[in-house]
């Protein structure tokens, strides 16, 4: 990658944004900039104060295949090609050409976001009076220069024409680079005339404003990575928005169909069709072309005969390599793949979007399924896969630098979920947990949280008043939450630390009516007002607490701290269970065996007896 730093004249550029020499690649977002900021930088130009560079990449790049686009405001026939696309500079370019030529009307939007069209001019006097009273002097007035007060009805200051403009000395700024000298000729005060001429528009006629000019060799990873580094008040560049516009520049697909392919297009109709599966509102766009990339790359890898295959990978830098023919290739495929995910969440008790403890191990999850076909169906492939999820979960290895981690499943996964003597995925092999970490466990922003809620529900959690599965259909007709089981108002009253009282220990899934019943009471009290209003006995009642794994008679004796010991063993166990591994206790509070054993008994109660009432 080579590059060049010119300086450019304002001038030269609002000619080439406007003959279409300059345009803006496909992937940029549209224009948004507000009247004030609009203001701030004519005011800027006029005081002759630096703006900041703008970034270019020479077109004809046989690498980056941009669709170009002409700026916001500027109308070019559709064969016109550009010479150079704009990087970066976008919202600065967009707002110069607009105000400072044509009609000078600016389509732009106030501070609270209305829409509406704007036109700046300078009181000439006001400008040349004092060099800090420039910014006073720029003037933004509605779009057909009148400038209306009384909701409308009066007009304040009427600059429509050239000879209301002249005669109130305001100077319209889209003359700028235009024919300013007959403007200024036919000023009666021709010393004003002359002064302004002399001290602000001759001054912008050398307004020089730097350019960092990309050539004809940069690859799409360079030009993203630059684009990041030297964006100046824009949105981050992501991978989608460049594949979006080299998408639509293949020409192939072109001259096959006879129209650009349009990536965002196609992402809408992938979302549509996941609109019955709230959990992937969690995936985005670059979730779904690391998938593809994960899954083209290894295609490549499978297919080569070199010495050194090409690397499975979901790495940036191999999604900007995606050609369209590998995402038309894979999109169908995965976008039925996470549906499978969906689902397969489902069975485990995760339902919501908020409730999915990484939104990234879809991504894997997903694109396993693709290379697995039906069997990833099968029970024993099913439950090995399951394991590989909750070691991802409960390891809590997928929160950063997942990459790598990606390409490792995809490669291992599958022939150890078909075949369980192959060697264990390392994500199964990374995976541990450890007791004292339930402890820190105390909000939905931790995923080992999220993952212990969906296993108790997974085990058969039953709501306590109801005696209702939480399914998919009850989880949301039940209006589920997860609440504490020892109320935080009873355990400040009684001084139970904070750190134990939010612990995902005490806390369980229930109803919003269960919830409600409980209060802020101490559980001795609210165990006998849900037996009442549910007309259960105790037995009962016992067995549905135990299929949530909170024992029962501790809730009764109101003893949080022999509650607390026992269900942190029995999570434990229940992680255990999860991941296949032990769980290393490194918590000594006094749990004996004994109460281990007895507690493991007594979750064993069959919550659906009746006649031990």
């Amino acid at each position: 990658m080579g590059f060049l730093t010119p300086m450019y004249e304002l001038g030269e550029y609002v000619k080439w944004t406007r003959s279409g020499e300059i345009q803006l690649p496909d992937f940029q977002r549209g224009y948004k900039w507000e009247d004030e900021r609009i203001r701030q930088l004519l005011v800027t130009v006029l005081r002759g104060h630096p703006m900041g560079a703008v970034m270019l990449l020479k077109s004809g790049n046989a690498q980056v295949r941009f669709k170009p686009r002409a700026l916001d405001g500027v109308a070019l026939p559709a064969s016109t090609e550009a010479k150079y696309l704009l990087l970066d500079g976008q919202q600065r370019l967009t707002s110069l050409t607009q105000a400072l030529s044509g009609t000078g009307v600016v389509s732009t939007k106030d501070d609270r976001g209305k829409l509406l069209e704007r036109r700046y001019f300078v009181h000439m006097e006001t400008a040349l009076s004092d060099p800090a009273r420039v910014d006073e002097a720029v003037l933004s007035i509605a779009g057909d220069g009148v400038r209306r007060t009384n909701f409308g009805k009066d007009v304040d200051l009427d600059l429509s024409t050239p000879v209301k403009q002249q005669a109130e000395g305001y100077f319209p700024l889209n003359l700028l680079y235009g024919d300013y000298m007959s403007w200024v000729f036919d000023l009666e005060d021709h010393a004003l005339g002359k002064a302004f001429h002399k001290r602000f528009i001759q001054p912008a006629a050398t307004y020089d404003i730097p350019a960092i000019v990309l050539d004809e060799d940069t690859d799409k990873a360079a030009v993203a990575t630059v684009f990041e580094k030297v964006n100046i008040g824009g949105l981050p560049l992501n991978v989608f928005e460049l594949l979006t516009a080299t998408f639509a520049g293949d020409a192939g697909y072109y001259a096959a169909t006879g129209q650009d392919f349009r990536l965002n297009d196609d992402w809408h109709d992938t979302q549509s069709s996941w609109a019955h599966h709230p959990v992937l509102s969690t995936v985005s766009n670059t979730d779904f072309l690391q998938a593809v990339t994960m899954l083209a790359t290894r295609k490549r890898n499978l297919d080569s005969t070199a010495d050194r295959a090409p690397a499975i990978s979901a790495k940036r830098e191999d999604v900007l390599k995606l050609e369209l023919e590998d995402y038309l290739e894979w999109r169908v495929p995965l976008r039925e793949a996470f549906v499978w995910a969906s689902t397969l969440l489902a069975d485990w008790h995760i339902f919501a979007a908020r409730d999915v403890p990484y939104a990234s191990q879809l991504v894997p999850l997903a694109a396993i399924r693709v290379v697995l076909g039906k069997d990833a169906d099968l029970i024993g492939v099913r439950e090995r896969l399951g394991r590989w999820y909750w070691c991802g979960v409960m390891g809590e290895l997928y929160g950063s630098a997942t990459e790598s981690r990606f390409a490792r499943d995809i490669e291992q996964v599958p022939g150890w979920a078909r075949d369980e003597s192959a060697p264990a995925p390392r994500t199964v092999a990374d995976a541990s947990f450890v007791e004292s970490r339930l402890l820190s466990l105390r909000t939905r922003n931790a995923a080992a949280y999220k993952g212990i809620a969906a296993l108790i529900l997974s085990r058969g959690a039953r709501d306590w008043m109801e005696d209702k599965a939480f399914d998919k259909v009850q989880y949301t007709d039940l209006a589920v939450d997860i609440h504490h089981i020892f109320p935080q108002k009873w355990c400040n009253d009684q001084g139970i630390d904070e750190q134990r009282r939010e612990s995902i220990v005490n806390k369980t899934t229930i109803s919003a009516r269960t919830n409600r019943v409980i209060g802020g009471v101490a559980p001795s009290s609210y165990l006998a007002t849900i037996e009442t209003r549910a007309q259960i006995g105790g037995p009962v009642l016992d067995g549905l607490l135990a299929s949530h794994l909170i024992p029962a008679g501790h809730l009764r004796a109101d003893d949080f701290d022999a509650f607390f010991r026992a269900r942190r063993a029995a999570l434990c166990d229940l992680v255990e269970k999860a991941i296949g591994k032990e769980v290393q206790r490194d918590v000594n509070d006094g749990l004996s065996a004994e109460d281990s054993a007895a507690f493991e008994q007594e979750s064993l109660l069959d919550t659906h007896s009746e006649g031990e009432d």
